[in-house]
């Protein structure tokens, strides 16, 4: 009803849709002569085409609100019928599956089938059964051929090959072009004249002219910034649900805290290894490091060989002292 509302009054005062008005462009109807029994353009009075007729107007807006409106009426049932029938395969066409047992009360229905159950249906489910049978077997042909058809013609129009960017306006003769800056100025002074007429045309004692007029002068105003509303509007819900969304993931995001700081160095035990003054020196066999490992639970690096020998042979690191096994010693291939 809202679109219908904005159709019919865009359509009225600036012989546009309401979103071909936004973008200043207006429908004009276009000249036709008949030559040859063939409808074709008049190339020569292209450029002065004339404003929309009454029918032009009212045709549109059943080309813009009401055909679409029942497009999607179509859509809506074929998708229930398609997902009752996809249902009735997976569970079968058979009553007791859904109806067999009562979910609430805990009592078992009886398996038999009702037989008065045929009796019992209204012709106005048959008919609407039937309706959507036929919708469904249909639809799926039509939204082909309307989908096919209007990709013809916007690649048509895209190729310059015609003047009609869809279907609707080939078959009403009409013409989307940009607005001069007169015929903008003209709209306005139309716009003023239909208004005036219409408060002229207001009857009654004068506080019933005085609300008359409050009302239609409420009504040209949400008319009027109904362009700048709705684009005020997505603009805000867009905002916030930018501002929600980001709202939302800084509470879901998990708290992030700084990484602990590093455990102090083992100490060296008193009756433990010595470390020697070069560190590229095995504390073990006092030579250079041949295939450098560590002892995880310490830290300190050794021989593999010489560090092998001495947890297999004592458990626990020869500097610190602390509990080892073989298990935790680690190669190293980068000795530093």
């Amino acid at each position: 009803m809202l679109m219908l509302v904005l159709e019919t009054h865009s359509l009225r005062t600036t012989d546009a849709s309401f979103a071909e008005s936004l973008y200043g462009l207006r429908r004009r109807s276009v000249q036709l002569k008949i030559k040859n029994d063939n409808v074709r353009l008049i190339k020569g009075e292209k450029s002065q085409p004339s404003g929309l007729e009454k029918r032009q107007r009212i045709l549109s807006v059943v080309f813009l609100v009401v055909l679409p409106y029942f497009k999607s009426k179509l859509n809506s049932v074929y998708n229930r019928e398609r997902e009752a029938r996809l249902q009735a395969s997976l569970w079968g066409n058979d009553d007791e599956t859904f109806e067999g047992t009562s979910y609430f009360d805990g009592t078992e229905a009886s398996p038999v089938p009702s037989r008065t159950s045929d009796t019992q249906v209204t012709v106005r489910a048959r008919l609407r059964k039937k309706v959507q049978k036929l919708v469904f077997a249909c639809y799926p042909f039509l939204h082909a051929g309307v989908e096919g058809l209007s990709f013809s013609y916007q690649l048509l129009y895209l190729l310059d090959a015609t003047g009609f960017y869809s279907l609707g306006l080939h078959a009403l003769g009409i013409h989307v072009c940009r607005a001069t800056g007169q015929e903008l100025m003209d709209t306005s002074s139309r716009i003023s004249k239909i208004r005036s007429r219409e408060r002229e045309r207001l009857r009654g004692p004068p506080w019933l002219k005085a609300v008359q007029g409050a009302l239609l002068r409420c009504s040209y105003t949400m008319l009027d910034y109904a362009q700048t509303g709705l684009i005020a509007a997505v603009f805000f819900f867009k905002m916030m649900e930018w501002w929600y969304q980001s709202a939302e993931e800084r509470m879901s995001a998990p708290t992030v805290y700084p990484p602990p700081p590093p455990p102090p160095p083992p100490k060296v035990a008193k009756e433990g290894i010595s470390l020697p003054n070069d560190r590229t020196m095995c504390p073990l066999c006092s030579q250079k490091r041949a295939n450098p490992s560590v002892v995880t639970v310490s830290g300190f690096v050794f021989c593999y060989a010489c560090i092998f020998k001495y947890i297999s042979q004592y458990n626990r690191c020869p500097i610190t002292l602390m509990p080892s096994n073989v298990d935790q010693i680690r190669r190293l291939f980068h000795d530093m």
